[in-house]
């Protein structure tokens, strides 16, 4: 038997800004990682602020409110004899040698505190500064790797720790049995992450404490990469994550772990409707050491720079008589991935509930129902939200159960708790099908059955006397009448016509959103919900404020490939067969008129299958190509699906479409960041949303297809 430590990593549902309710949280972990027996407990990335308060981080008010609630849970009962990895950001003061020279640095930071004392502060090395990501407009990174200053501390924590200073920067911790060290989110991810050198200068416990957001299919690559770090490297890795909606675009999917020696010995829920939940694990630190007896790494361990090293005098594992010899380390578990259907499934919905619950004055959601798969498949997703509610309800959580009596505006000493999933939705869901004479009885009757089968609060409607008024406005005013395609019009004609009715609906929605409520006799408002997936908002295929225009949109970066995989999942995990006929139905807008010979349809309208659309999504994102790298790579991928000239068509004719309709990305929904190609505009894809014409790689692309078609010809 080895040395057996009992360690505690966390997923917390923290909440920007929100100090006392995150210090709760914070508290709430550490007494359940004290109850479990572990002697070291890791927190999330900046869990005391939250991790998006973005801009707030420049504010000087984040910071004292930071160590106000650090100095609450320093000295809370419950967090003494344990040793503590907090996340915070710290105002660093450099002085040299006494406090003369003031140089204010702002750090993203660990706080390793052990019974009321700071053993350490470590600010991050490499920062986030992609994607969704901007840690460089708040945050410093440190720069002097294997080094320690003093920091002096703020008076108000010096007055209650009777503690002046402690050491600042990059080190280790030395406890009386094992050493270890903190590696923050984005370090993991990066080609030289610290926990290599760490390593080989005898850190055995690698802390990594997270803000890391859910994408589709993104935690296969962080448990790769944290068990290629201890399968190469030998150790004992936690990783810690936000979990929950803490006020913007991203869904944290928590998932808190612990590995060793390459194995994952403990796995945390990726979605979850719980605040706090934590996860332990016992692991031997003498696995450890029998994992890296090798010479080769002993010799570059000994050519290894040394790590600065602070002590903290508690052991993490029991020595002697106190060893209980009936209890082992942990083994390891087979680690659960979701399929992207079920995270689709889970993800937003656990986005939807966060946001239902923390935003003041609101009893529910409303959503235009289309009977497309888009609307159907937003409507699924709160179906699910309401199970997962539903379902914690049952099983008792007093969290969940205070939020739903809450948001259902429930009696004060009310014990109800709601027994289905579709009891719920009749208090929390409203939707309603906007008609106009361009609706088909096929799609009326697939959103009233859906409503149905979900229990949402249902409205049908025909809004043809509202169109023809705004129509017969325009005609009174300018003397001229707008017609249809289909009836002789022009094009213009006939897109004003479609947005006339596409703009009304969005009225419609917020004034259904508002008094729905009052007409039941219920309080407060409807949260608007919008249903634009990511590849219609790529092209540009939707209304500038109609429908997709809302208080938030939980689809809004999901494929309609995926949206189609999730409804057949839902189809039968949900036991719900209506879902099929929204698979099998053609997309369609229904903003035209139908006759004998014609039906609107989505695909055909944009000149693109929705396949090839998310194709061109991750070229220009993920591959980061324009139009012409854009068409080499596809004379490789389409070649013989496609000649030269359709490619050249098809690219030519996406990046066209892209360009002009950019500027709808400026005013697009809110919507749950799920894919890596997203469209968004406001924080996640910074480009223009005015483009000159591509004249330059256009002509590049005709002159290379001009090329293949002489050689062609020549042949025959």
């Amino acid at each position: 038997m080895g040395h057996l430590a009992t360690v505690a990593t966390c997923s917390l549902n923290q909440w920007a800004l929100d100090f006392e309710g995150n210090a709760e949280r914070i508290i709430e972990s550490i007494r359940i990682a004290k109850e479990r027996g572990a002697k070291l407990r890791v927190g999330p990335e900046l869990e005391i602020t939250g991790y998006g308060c973005l801009d707030h981080f420049l504010e000087g008010d984040t910071y004292l409110h930071s160590w106000e609630m650090l100095a609450r849970i320093l000295t809370h009962e419950d967090c003494q004899d344990i040793l503590l990895d907090i996340g915070m950001e710290g105002d660093k003061v450099l002085m040299g040698g006494r406090p003369v020279i003031h140089q204010n640095v702002r750090y993203n930071c660990r706080i390793i505190t052990l019974n009321k004392k700071i053993i350490l502060i470590r600010p991050k090395l490499f920062l986030a500064n992609d994607g969704n990501y901007r840690e460089m407009r708040y945050f410093t990174p440190w720069t002097r790797t294997r080094q320690v200053e003093e920091h002096y501390l703020p008076r108000m924590i010096s007055d209650i720790l009777g503690q002046r200073k402690a050491p600042f920067g990059d080190a280790a911790i030395s406890t009386l049995d094992t050493c270890l060290a903190a590696e923050t989110c984005e370090e993991l991810f990066t080609p030289g992450a610290p926990h290599a050198g760490m390593s080989l200068a005898g850190v055995e416990i690698f802390t990594n404490s997270s803000g890391s957001h859910h994408e589709l299919r993104k935690l296969n690559k962080r448990i790769q990469l944290m068990t290629n770090a201890t399968g190469i490297c030998g150790g004992v890795y936690l990783y810690a994550n936000q979990q929950g909606c803490d006020g913007d675009r991203l869904y944290y999917d928590g998932c808190a772990m612990i590995g060793i020696n390459g194995k994952i010995v403990a796995q945390g829920s990726q979605f979850s409707l719980k605040d706090v939940e934590v996860v332990t694990a016992t692991v031997d630190l003498e696995e450890v050491r029998s994992y890296r007896y090798q010479p080769s790494r002993g010799l570059q361990a000994a050519l290894n720079p040394p790590y600065p090293r602070v002590e903290a005098d508690i052991s993490l594992s029991e020595y002697g008589e106190a060893v209980d010899l009936s209890i082992g380390p942990t083994k390891e578990i087979e680690v659960r991935y979701h399929k992207p259907e079920e995270e689709i499934a889970l993800g937003p919905a656990c986005w939807l509930w966060d946001y239902l619950r923390r935003c003041g004055g609101v009893s529910g959601y409303f959503l235009p129902l289309s009977g497309g798969i888009d609307s159907c498949a937003t409507a699924t997703i709160v179906h699910s939200m309401c199970r997962l509610v539903v379902k914690d309800c049952t099983e008792g959580d007093p969290g969940v159960i205070k939020d739903v009596r809450r948001v259902c505006a429930e009696p004060q000493g009310s014990q109800w708790i709601p027994k289905t999933s579709q009891e719920l939705a009749n208090r929390i869901f409203h939707t309603s099908f906007m008609g106009t004479e361009n609706s088909s009885k096929e799609t009326r009757q697939r959103a009233k059955e859906l409503a149905e089968v979900i229990g949402a609060y249902h409205v049908d409607l025909n809004m043809d006397s509202v169109v023809k008024a705004v129509r017969d406005l325009f005609s009174f005013v300018t003397g001229k009448t707008p017609t249809f395609r289909v009836h002789g019009g022009s094009r213009i004609e006939n897109l004003a016509l479609q947005n006339i009715q596409a703009r009304l609906r969005m009225v419609l929605a917020y004034m259904f959103a508002q008094l729905l409520p009052w007409v039941r006799g219920a309080p407060g408002g409807l949260l608007v919900l919008g249903s634009a997936n990511v590849d219609e908002s790529l092209r540009g295929y939707l209304t500038k404020y109609d429908c997709s225009s809302a208080d938030i949109n939980p689809i809004g970066g999901i494929s309609k490939t995926d949206l189609k995989s999730f409804i057949a999942y839902a189809r039968d995990e949900f036991q719900m067969p209506i879902l099929h006929d929204f698979i099998t139905a053609v997309p369609t807008a229904e903003l035209e008129p139908i006759t004998h010979n014609y039906v609107q349809s989505d695909e055909a309208d944009m000149g693109f299958t929705y396949d090839e659309l998310s194709v061109f999504g991750k070229l220009r994102k993920n591959y980061k190509l324009g139009p012409w790298g854009a068409f080499e790579k596809l004379m490789h991928e389409w070649n013989g699906v496609m000649s030269p000239r359709q490619i050249a068509d098809k690219t030519r004719n996406f990046f066209w479409y892209y360009a002009i309709n950019r500027h709808k990305m400026t005013t697009i929904t809110p919507a749950y960041h799920a894919e890596a190609y997203s469209p968004d505009d406001n924080r996640f894809d910074l480009r223009p949303f005015l483009y000159p014409p591509f004249t330059w790689p256009f002509k590049k692309i005709e002159a290379y297809v001009a090329k293949v078609t002489a050689k062609e010809e020549k042949k025959e």
